[in-house]
């Protein structure tokens, strides 16, 4: 396995500590293995079934918690019926956790021994978890204001929480120095996140009998598991497993949506726009660094960008909540999103079979 550069075409060695490209553009897996439906092992029910369509890890390595196999149960919100992936049941209470056994387990076959990520509470932990299990040593910057309950999780697993004060570019700012003498582990910039994350397609196609949803919603700051659900269903159907992709849309919140600006106005760069505050503390993200990547999974698979308010985020909370499913207030963003008109579906979204991730428990932000 190699990594590319998605803006220059540069490969390098996939044992690489380079975080990114020097041009500064960020790595791909150069060829990622092709999906065999034959070579999904039924025996296994964690997201680790689908190992032939990961890159080559040895058993001994592989460092799994049980994650993957969320349920698929029937919801509604504002008169309009979808199926909610229950994410927020992954073991350290969020999706966060696809990535993150794909990427300690290739860190455990590097021999890496100690790393640093920066995150605003949900990566990090994951992370913090994992690295535990693996027995590597973890330093986490987070951004000072992150959720309470986040740090205590981070901190129980015995992760070293660096806090940073500002912004959450600065903790971004501050694990990059650190990066300079320990492996990067970073949700963002690692391609294995994403090998992880287009399970959640693997997973709906089996669940759903053999076919893709129509459409789905995403809560999206860095865009990682709609990434991730991009690839996969594109796997699935370069297989001839589905007929069509589902449409992808991401929404975000009001106060921070650098993603909308861009859909909206058809910008050809990142804007460089405030980083509002919003109790949607996880899509808190100004910047971005897959920018280019989510915009294209938007625009070819025919979804949206939509915004929501913060009242609108709390309304779907209390939503979710009155029917058993108690999620943090980024979770619930993309639920939000059902509030909105959709552009490229309008009125059709009711007659669609939709599916919405809910990303993190309520647990995690407890107030």
């Amino acid at each position: 396995m190699n990594l590319r550069c998605a803006d220059c075409g540069q490969e390098f060695p996939a044992a690489t500590r380079q975080w990114r490209c020097d041009c500064g553009g960020v790595f791909e897996i150069s060829e990622r293995p092709r999906l065999d439906r034959d070579k999904i092992d039924a025996k296994v029910s964690t997201l680790w079934r689908y190992r032939a369509m990961f890159p080559t890890i040895k058993t001994e390595h592989i460092v799994s918690l049980g994650e993957g196999g969320t349920p698929l149960v029937p919801a509604r919100a504002y008169g309009v019926e979808f199926l909610a992936k229950l994410e927020f049941l992954a073991p350290t209470g969020s999706f966060k956790d696809r990535g993150t056994t794909v990427l300690v387990s290739f860190l455990k076959e590097l021999g890496v021994t100690e790393v640093v990520e920066d995150s605003s509470g949900n990566s990090a932990a994951s992370l913090a978890a994992y690295c535990a299990r693996a027995q590597i040593q973890c330093r986490i910057f987070v951004p000072a204001h992150a959720s309470p309950a986040k740090l205590k999780q981070i901190r129980a697993y015995g992760a070293e929480l660096i806090p940073v004060e500002g912004p959450r570019e600065n903790a971004a700012l501050a694990v990059q120095q650190a990066a300079q003498s320990s492996y990067y582990a970073s949700h963002v910039y690692s391609p294995l996140i994403l090998e992880g994350t287009k399970t959640i397609a693997y997973e709906l196609w089996e669940q759903l009998d053999g076919r893709a949803p129509d459409a789905m919603l995403f809560p999206t700051g860095h865009g990682t598991l709609l990434l991730g659900a991009y690839y996969g269903f594109r796997d699935l159907l370069e297989a001839g497993l589905i007929a069509e992709m589902p449409a992808l849309h991401a929404v975000q919140a009001e106060a921070c949506a650098p993603l909308y600006k861009i859909y909206k106005e058809n910008l050809s760069e990142l804007p460089d726009i405030p980083q509002g505050e919003t109790i949607a503390e996880g899509i808190r993200i100004r910047r971005p660094v897959r920018w280019k990547a989510i915009i294209r999974a938007i625009r070819e698979t025919g979804g949206s960008v939509v915004i929501v308010s913060e009242s609108e985020i709390l309304s779907a909370q209390r939503e979710l909540a009155h029917q058993g499913l108690y999620v943090e207030p980024t979770s619930a963003v993309a639920v939000a999103g059902l509030q909105r008109p959709l552009p490229e579906m309008g009125d059709e979204l009711r007659k669609q079979l939709i599916v919405i991730p809910l990303t993190g428990s309520g647990l995690k932000v407890p107030s």
